[in-house]
């Protein structure tokens, strides 16, 4: 008999498994506690405009690069139309606002050959220094599309080389301020410190993005759809508006789920596409081992974003094919802080769109942190549009005064935090930081038998490392020669 799958959540780590798992034969059905599955992937729409959660910009999917070969097995390649970025010579330009350490401005291009002559270009009295650190991130961008990661008998990459915190390395290769700050952006998108940062993950993420970056050229609710519909293509099930109250376990054996209307799920196996915080919640009093429990709980998570969504006029502010990073810094070249911009084209005429993403800054919104989205108090909501308009003020001074602005929504760590059970908001997940390197290590494996984990916090957040855990889950779930066998990328 095929076994049958409750796969919980229905982000990408959740409909990616899920994916896998039907086309394996197994009976799977996804639950989700929102009325639309999506998780991070799915946009909202506001003023007539799609406004993006997570999915901001992809790399990696020209033919034969690791996320185009994970679209193809999923078979969603041909139905999430995409734009290559890059053609002007950038994907990501950094300024800076320390002249007397760095340059205006870095930007990164497409291609590590590039990336290494713009380095050069910008630090060149530091030409040993930039050989001594493209070496290793050139050897990961091989690791990464040869998919090594994911054949290798190491389940996570702790168990790799290059595991000594990058700042570490720029320590000691003796790197300046400003080049220090330039790698150190990778980190950020990890949401890991580049002190605490492990080189192997600084390394993989530049090089999936520096390899080729691409942008949506549709709304992340349309990707969410996609891998949705290609997913009960296959025979899968997804339950919308579902929320778990427990994992039902027996002699530490998961049995199935009960949902909060009463509702009882028999499964095989449960795949929880969840926060390990928010599945400990979930498991009943004595499920697991004090040990296992302690471990979960003591694991530091990431910081949370707080994001800006606003229309702006079309002709005064046109798209910018490339995205924008101002970038703070301390006097040893560390990041203190970053801003993230975008301008895409709208589907309203004459108006475009402008994302800025930067810190949460949690201490701004602890007076509201036991409340619920839709039920905070009026000073909630005074407080984050004034933050807003604080933000858009700071954006004035890239853009110049911004034309028909329109302050369409804004969103706090809280509110990430109730949309996918995140715990305090954490946008990335569990922190992948050198200090905690044994404590996230082979997360999907749980003290349950037949309850796994997937996600961001498996092996890397980030569509590439989320679908890579997924991956990695599905192979402990079957096992390494099943595995080898049938999942054939």
């Amino acid at each position: 008999m095929r076994k049958s799958i409750l796969v919980l959540g229905s982000g990408i780590g959740g409909l990616s498994a899920a994916i896998i798992l039907a086309k394996l034969g197994f009976r799977v059905t996804v639950v989700e506690k929102n009325r639309m599955a999506g998780g991070l992937l799915r946009s909202y729409r506001r003023g007539g405009l799609d406004c993006e959660v997570g999915v901001h910009y992809l790399g990696s999917l020209d033919r034969g690069q690791i996320l185009r070969r994970f679209f193809d097995y999923l078979g969603v390649t041909d139905s999430i139309p995409v734009k290559r970025m890059g053609k002007d010579g950038v994907i990501d330009r950094y300024l800076f606002d320390s002249p007397a350490t760095h340059p205006h401005q870095f930007d990164m291009p497409e291609g590590l050959d590039a990336y290494a002559d713009n380095l050069k270009a910008a630090f060149p009295e530091e030409l040993r220094c930039i050989d001594g650190i493209m070496s290793p991130i050139c050897k990961a961008a091989d690791q990464l599309h040869s998919l090594e990661l994911l054949n290798s008998s190491g389940a996570d990459f702790s168990l790799l080389d290059q595991s000594l915190p990058f700042g570490e390395v720029l320590d000691t290769l003796g790197c300046s301020p400003g080049l220090r700050s330039v790698l150190a952006i990778p980190s950020s998108w990890l949401g890991v410190p580049l002190a605490d940062c492990p080189a192997y993950y600084h390394n993989i993420a530049l090089a999936s993005y520096v390899s080729s970056s691409w942008r949506l050229q549709c709304s992340g609710a349309y990707m969410a759809d996609a891998l949705t519909a290609r997913f009960e293509e296959l025979g899968g099930q997804v339950l919308r508006g579902a929320d778990v109250s427990e994992i039902q376990v027996k002699s530490r054996v998961v049995k199935g789920v009960q949902l909060q209307d009463g509702t009882t799920l028999a499964a095989d196996i449960v795949v929880a596409a969840l926060h390990p915080k928010a599945v400990l919640q979930m498991l009943p009093q004595g499920a697991v081992k004090p040990s296992y429990a302690n471990r979960i709980k003591g694991l530091q998570d990431t910081h949370g974003i707080f994001t800006v969504h606003a229309a702006v006029d079309a002709a005064a502010h046109p798209e910018i094919p490339h995205n924008l990073f101002k970038v703070d810094t301390d006097s040893s070249g560390n990041v203190s802080d970053l801003r993230y911009y975008q301008i895409r084209r709208s589907r309203r005429e004459g108006v475009n769109l402008l994302s800025i993403l930067t810190s949460g800054h949690d201490e701004l919104w602890q007076p509201w942190v036991h409340s619920t989205t839709g039920r905070r108090a009026d000073a909630y909501y005074a407080r984050k549009q004034k933050y807003s308009e604080l933000i858009l003020e700071e954006a004035e001074q890239i853009f110049g005064k911004l034309q028909g602005l329109e302050l369409l929504d804004s969103s706090t760590p809280l509110t990430l935090r109730d949309w996918v059970n995140s715990p305090d908001g954490s946008a990335y997940g569990v922190l992948r930081s050198a200090s905690q390197v044994l404590g996230t290590a082979l997360l999907n494996r749980t003290a349950v038998q037949g309850l796994f984990l997937a996600g961001q916090n498996v092996m890397a957040p980030g569509v590439i490392g989320t679908i890579l855990g997924s991956f990695a889950t599905v192979k402990l779930i079957v096992g390494e020669d099943d595995f080898a066998r049938s999942c054939r990328l």
